[in-house]
């Protein structure tokens, strides 16, 4: 059997990634919109009810207007906005997040894709809350470096066509502490606060490296650096995209130095540890194309479909 699957908002930056995904795969059809009918309501509306599945790749509101849309009980939603993140009426599209939450995307109708920043820090923190080390009130902060494409075409193009030195050097942004991730980092992190969160566009297209300090005085389990990644080990033993690296990690830098680059164009999302007995910093590396959005969105269709969860993905 071939699934119709349709894109809505299939010329955005995730949408275009999706679409090249879905053109490797045997067991899909997708149906497209002419680009002049893309805003028509109407012509929206019945690919949306003709598809097996529907990728949002749209803003809030309209992903809001597209679920209206559905009127009937088979159509399956991708949703890759911050629309139904924190909705308790829809399921959290990390698989990972917890033993059962695989089971709750393989049996739903309606995902949400979680946000770039939101996937490396909630991959980070929650086992570490979940197993009684991290206290629920700990006062978490993090920062997350990430290339340009995650701020969409109007960023994409800024960057593109310039030559300014301001936009050669990293910038710091969301400096009101506003950011939308924030709400489903606090809720799926298991925090009950969300961190004071910092994140910093950087001159380069894709990759993303999310950076948590710890305090291990502040901790309810007294636990070294290493005891934290052999935590972070056992947690994520059986999953295919997690990569916890060894805690002596300095084979992995280049002469000391990070590459926020290397899982760029995979579905990886490498998790490291360093620190010593007063201080630990967690790092989650991944691509925000990847892992961070389209390559997560194609991970729930697979298993949403009935698909091996990497089919396309390695």
């Amino acid at each position: 059997m071939r699934y119709q699957i349709f894109v809505d908002g299939q010329d955005g930056t995730t949408g275009l990634k999706i679409h090249d995904y879905l053109s490797k795969n045997s067991n899909v059809e997708v149906i497209k919109i002419d680009s002049e009918s893309r805003k028509d309501r109407d012509a929206r509306s019945s690919l949306i009810n003709e598809a097996d599945l529907v990728f949002l790749c749209l803003p809030d509101s309209a992903s809001k207007e597209a679920v209206s849309m559905v009127r009937n009980k088979r159509t399956k939603i991708i949703d890759a906005s911050t629309a139904f993140r924190t909705n308790l009426e829809w399921t959290y599209g990390l698989p990972e997040l917890h033993k059962h939450q695989r089971n709750s995307i393989q049996n739903s109708t309606r995902v949400s894709v979680p946000g770039c920043h939101a996937t490396g820090f909630i991959l980070a923190i929650r086992p570490l809350v979940a197993e009684g080390i991290i206290p629920k009130d700990y006062p978490a902060t993090c920062y997350s470096i990430t290339g340009y494409s995650g701020g969409g075409k109007k960023l994409i193009s800024a960057y593109s066509d310039s030559k300014s030195d301001q936009l050669f050097a990293p910038r710091h942004y969301a400096l009101s502490l506003n950011h939308k991730h924030l709400p489903e980092m606090q809720l799926h992190s298991g925090l009950n606060s969300a961190p004071l969160f910092t994140p910093i566009v950087g001159s380069y297209y894709q990759g993303l490296a999310l950076s948590i300090p710890l305090f291990p005085k502040m901790f309810l389990k007294q636990i070294t650096a290493k005891e934290v990644q052999a935590v972070l080990a056992a947690y994520y033993k059986d999953e295919r995209f997690i990569r916890v690296m060894p805690y002596e990690s300095d084979a992995y830098l280049e002469d000391g130095f990070f590459n926020v680059l290397e899982c760029n164009h995979t579905n990886y999302l490498d998790l490291f540890v360093f620190g010593n007995k007063d201080e630990i910093l967690l790092l989650s590396r991944f691509d925000n194309l990847g892992k961070g959005a389209s390559g997560a969105a194609i991970q729930n269709m697979n298993m949403m479909l009935g698909f091996d969860e990497d089919l396309g993905l390695k």
